[in-house]
């Protein structure tokens, strides 16, 4: 598996993170298909992964393995908040070309502006074929107003208008059409028509450790690619599992999960009845689902020293300290006590150092694919997560040592009878 730094930043979007993961299991004897066109053969296999769009369905389902006791997954979301492109993504405005763009998620704005930014995603043609792009130069940047015009600033703090000051520059020439311009740079040699596309934005600077251990990990998307990559790496490592393993990576789940890629959606339960089906077995998916458990990993957030009074300090993580349980009697984490101490057992018996978060109840938080996939399945589950701080920030920041003992943690529950 490659490690976490090069696989962030060769996934800008959630389609690249489904690319990245496939290839990888791919390399490690599982079988791929797209779903839509998945024979019903493909789910007999012991090791198989399907895919939709920017999600992923992963299995290691030994046919000699007794699934009495139910399954495991691994729920993580491949997608994170930013800035796609419009239908029609090319405008002018007094001499400046600029790009028409669409918000997508809980973006930190303010993070965005004067950051060089480049251009992924699909390109779709007309006869019926799609392509992966990824443009890693910068090509386009969203400049912030200078403090000579915005005297008050430092009184009143930045104010973004979502439609008017978002956009952003990628030229002078304003009769050059950006997504012909996409075409010719991504090399896409396609004799069909481009009759449609799916991009967005992203920061070109690359993945970095930083601080004076170099104890920190910085880096676009650690929401939650971090717990994608630890979710594919911890199942291909683990040769052996004591009971069937799949790992579910889903889309939208930062606009809230209700799509035919998201966690609110069918693709997971489909592919559990097919699975079923092809292995003749007479046990029905009531009956799977319910001692079954599913792991949902999602990043946490960290104390932040500048603004101690948004913590409870009770249950305020801090990096490099152990993956958090996360815990909300407002159910938005799925976690209850009976799974989390289950949890805290595994992980105590193999050294695991695990923290917990509970939000200040001053402050809501915010939620996962937990309690919409526990809600969809019937299936428990427990929320969990690396620390980070920066969440939603177009560069982002997590411990160095988190990431392990996440994969770690997946390991050693897809190890025993935890």
């Amino acid at each position: 598996m490659i490690s976490l730094q090069e696989f962030l930043d060769e996934c800008p979007t959630s389609f690249h993170v489904v690319k990245s993961s496939s290839r990888e299991l791919v390399k490690a004897g599982y079988a791929l298909q797209n779903y839509r066109e998945a024979d019903p053969t493909h789910f007999a296999h012991d090791k198989g992964v399907v895919t939709r769009g920017g999600a992923l369905i992963a299995w290691h389902w030994p046919n000699d393995i007794d699934f009495v006791d139910g399954l495991l997954i691994y729920g993580a979301h491949s997608d994170s908040p930013g800035l796609h492109l419009k239908p029609n993504s090319s405008s002018a405005t007094l001499g400046w070309a600029q790009l028409n763009i669409e918000i997508y998620g809980g973006v930190l704005l303010n993070s965005w502006l004067d950051r060089d930014l480049g251009i992924a995603g699909r390109l779709h043609f007309a006869n019926g074929t799609s392509e992966l792009v990824s443009i890693d130069i910068p090509i386009a940047r969203i400049p912030q107003l200078a403090i000579h015009l915005d005297r008050e600033i430092s009184e009143k703090g930045l104010l973004l208008h979502r439609q008017n000051h978002m956009k952003p520059i990628w030229g002078t020439d304003t009769n050059v059409n950006f997504i012909d311009w996409i075409i010719e740079k991504s090399n896409v040699a396609h004799s069909a028509p481009l009759t449609g596309f799916d991009l967005q934005l992203f920061d070109t600077q690359k993945s970095a450790m930083l601080g004076s251990s170099k104890e920190f990990l910085v880096s676009g998307r650690l929401d939650n690619q971090v717990s994608c990559w630890a979710a594919v790496k911890s199942l291909i490592e683990n040769a052996e599992p004591q009971k069937p393993i799949l790992v579910a990576l889903f889309d939208h789940e930062e606009v809230g999960s209700e799509s035919i890629n998201g966690a609110a959606g069918p693709l997971l339960e489909h592919v559990l009845e097919e699975l079923l089906l092809e292995r003749k077995s007479s046990t029905t998916f009531a009956s799977l689902a319910k001692k079954s458990i599913m792991v949902s990993a999602d990043n946490a957030h960290a104390i932040h020293p500048n603004y101690p009074e948004k913590h409870d300090h009770q249950h305020a993580p801090m990096v490099n300290l152990g993956p958090v349980i996360k815990r909300n009697v407002n159910q938005r984490y799925a976690t209850n006590g009976l799974i989390a101490s289950r949890v805290v057992e595994a992980a105590r018996s193999a050294k695991i150092p695990l923290q917990t978060f509970a939000a200040n109840n001053a402050m809501p938080c915010g939620s996962t694919i937990g309690p919409v996939s526990a809600t969809r399945l019937g299936i428990d589950t427990i929320d969990v997560g690396v620390p980070q701080l920066s969440m939603h920030s177009v560069r982002e920041m997590c411990g160095i040592k988190d990431p392990n003992y996440l994969v770690n943690l997946f390991t050693i529950l897809g190890s025993t009878d935890f």
